[in-house]
């Protein structure tokens, strides 16, 4: 958690001169920035875990049949290396198996364990809960608009991405 009296990062006070589009961006980093700094503090803090091995967790919770790590490393956009790092920490845990996949045994399955689905619940449950708490100022309709608008920029962005890779 954020220190008392400390002020998180406000990328939005370097781009005061510069196009709404820079301070759009600017924006939705600091909330990203804001929300990710508070819940790996929490995480940390709570469940002495770090928010890698949550989202490794995570994923794995929405693949009750296990993910090779390949897969994981592509879901999480991080190296292999650093999946294998982190399913190791988990394998000593004992919050993630990891077995020969079936067909090819240079390839590992990894799957949640009873004991890492319970304690994922528990964090899952939490951190729902914080993630209500930091938008709880704002009302259903807000959500409902602020979805839909970033929904939007989401396509634009995708369309942007697409454009620039036809030559």
């Amino acid at each position: 958690m954020m220190a008392e009296g400390a002020i998180p990062s406000d990328y939005e006070t370097a781009a005061e001169r510069h196009e709404p589009e820079l301070r759009l961006w600017l924006r939705l980093l600091t909330c990203t920035s804001m929300v990710e700094g508070e819940v790996r503090g929490r995480l940390r803090d709570r469940f002495s875990v770090t928010l890698p091995r949550f989202d490794m967790m995570a994923a794995l919770d929405r693949a009750p049949e296990g993910l090779t790590m390949g897969a994981l490393s592509r879901r999480l956009m991080v190296s292999n290396g650093n999946v294998t790092g982190v399913a190791d920490r988990l394998v000593a845990e004992g919050l993630v198996s990891r077995e020969a996949a079936p067909g090819d045994r240079r390839s590992a399955v990894i799957r949640l364990t009873p004991r890492g689905r319970q304690a994922f619940a528990e964090m899952a449950r939490a951190h729902e809960a914080w993630i209500a708490g930091f938008f709880s100022g704002l009302d259903a309709d807000e959500i409902a608009q602020l979805m839909d608008l970033l929904g939007r920029a989401k396509r634009s962005v995708r369309a942007s991405l697409r454009r620039e890779e036809t030559p």
